[in-house]
C-alpha cells in the first residue's frame, strides 16, 4: 500500500508532516510521536524553531516540505485564513490531509476547498476532533435508537476565561475571525449538528463589553433544527466557569478538569441524557412518561479514549483508503455555514434562515 513502510519486518509506517507549529501543530507533533504506525517526517512552519526540539527536518514553506519530505500525509494547522491554500496544495501533490478545524475563514471560502477536494477525489479529514470522543459516538447511538424518544430540545454551555497573553501575545487572536464564536463555539455547533441534525434557523446575540476587542467575547445563541426541536447555546472567553466540554473531559490537561461536568443536556420525549457523562434519565418501561413519575438514572458505558488519538487513528484509515472521513470538508462547512449564519444573525438582530444563507453563499460563488 501506497505511503507504508515497515520497520522490524512488521509494523507499516506512515510518513507524517505537521504545517504549522503553534499551540495546536506543536499538540499534533505530539500525538504523531506517541502513535504507532506513524512517522514524524517534516515540520513546516515560517517562524525559526530549535532543531533539537523537533527531532526531523523543518522547512520555511509548505511547498519546500513537499518538495523535500517525502510525506504520505500532513496535518495542516496553521492560521485559519491559510487552511485552504495550504489544503489544496497538499491535495493537488497527491498527500492527504487532517485540516484543522475552521475549515476556513468563511463559507464561500470553504467552498473552493470542499469542490477540490471533490474534483480530485483527495483524501481529506477535517480536525473536529470531538466528534472522535467515545461519549459523542455513544451519546448518537442513544439519540439514534430513540433511546430518549423524540428530540425535544438541546441545550449547551462553555465558558472560560482565556488568559490576557492569548490576546497580547498573538496579534491575530485580537481580528475578525478569531472570536468565541469561531475559535471555541464551532466545536459546539458542529457537534449540535452531529448529534441533533441540521439547523433550520438561528438567531444570535453578541458582546464585546467584556474585553473591549473588535472581536466577541461572548455569544448566545437560539437554534431551531430541521427536526423541530429547539436549542440554546451560551459561549464566553471571558467568563469563569467549570462548565463546557474541555472542563468536563481530560481533553487538555491544561484545563481542569471536573469529572461530573455536563456540556449538553439533551431532552427528548421519553428521557434526557447529559453529555459528556453521559447520565440518561428515563422511566422504567411500565413506567408513565409524565412529570409526576420518578426518573431513574444510569449511565451509559463507553470505554474511555482521548479524541485526538482516536481521530488520528482514524486519519491513518483514511490515508490508506480503509474509511471513509468522518467529518468531510463539505459536512465541515456546513458546520462553518452555521457560525456564519450565526454571526450575521448577531450583527442584524435578524433570525437567519441557514439552507437559504447556504444557498445564496453558493450562488454567489458560482456553484
Amino acid at each position: 500500500m501506497t505511503g507504508e513502510r515497515v520497520h522490524s519486518g512488521r509494523l507499516p509506517s506512515t510518513r507524517l508532516g505537521v504545517i504549522g507549529a503553534g499551540f495546536m501543530g506543536r499538540q499534533h507533533i505530539d500525538f504523531v510521536r506517541a502513535a504507532p504506525g506513524v512517522e514524524l517526517v517534516a515540520v513546516a512552519d515560517p517562524a525559526a524553531l530549535d532543531p533539537a526540539e523537533l527531532d526531523c527536518p523543518h522547512f520555511g514553506t509548505t511547498a519546500q516540505l513537499l518538495a523535500n519530505g517525502a510525506v504520505d500525509a500532513v496535518i495542516i494547522a496553521n492560521p485559519t485564513a491559510l487552511h485552504v491554500d495550504t489544503a489544496i496544495e497538499c491535495l493537488r501533490a497527491g498527500v492527504a490531509v487532517l485540516l484543522e478545524k475552521p475549515i476556513a475563514g468563511d463559507y464561500a471560502s470553504s467552498l473552493r476547498l470542499v469542490d477540490e477536494v471533490e474534483r480530485l477525489r483527495g483524501r481529506l479529514l477535517v480536525g473536529h476532533h470531538r466528534r472522535h470522543h467515545p461519549a459523542i459516538a455513544r451519546a448518537r447511538e442513544a439519540l439514534d435508537d430513540g433511546a430518549l424518544g423524540r428530540l425535544v430540545a438541546v441545550s449547551g454551555l462553555w465558558s472560560a476565561r482565556k488568559e490576557d497573553a492569548y490576546f497580547d501575545d498573538i496579534p491575530w487572536h485580537r481580528e475578525a475571525g478569531a472570536g468565541v464564536m469561531l475559535i471555541n463555539a464551532v466545536h459546539d455547533l458542529d457537534l449540535l449538528r452531529h448529534l441533533c441534525g441540521e439547523v433550520a434557523e438561528v438567531q444570535a446575540m453578541a458582546s464585546t463589553a467584556a474585553r473591549g476587542l473588535d472581536v466577541e467575547d461572548t455569544v448566545s445563541l437560539s437554534l431551531r433544527f430541521e427536526s423541530g426541536a429547539v436549542g440554546s447555546f451560551l459561549a464566553s472567553d471571558a467568563g469563569v466557569s467549570p462548565w463546557g466540554w474541555d472542563q468536563s473531559t481530560e481533553e487538555t490537561l491544561s484545563f481542569p478538569y471536573f469529572p461530573d461536568g455536563v456540556a449538553y443536556r439533551v431532552v427528548g420525549t421519553r428521557g434526557a441524557l447529559s453529555v459528556p457523562n453521559l447520565a440518561h434519565y428515563g422511566y422504567g418501561p411500565s413506567v408513565s412518561p409524565d412529570w409526576h413519575s420518578p426518573l431513574s438514572r444510569t449511565y451509559l458505558p463507553v470505554a474511555p479514549r482521548g479524541s485526538f488519538q482516536a481521530q488520528l487513528e482514524h486519519f491513518l484509515g483514511v490515508v490508506h483508503g480503509r474509511e471513509d472521513p468522518l467529518v468531510s470538508a463539505e459536512d465541515a462547512s456546513r458546520t462553518l455555514a452555521l457560525v456564519e449564519a450565526a454571526a450575521r444573525s448577531a450583527h442584524t438582530g435578524a433570525t437567519v434562515d441557514v439552507a437559504r444563507f447556504r444557498a445564496d453563499a453558493q450562488a454567489q460563488a458560482g456553484r
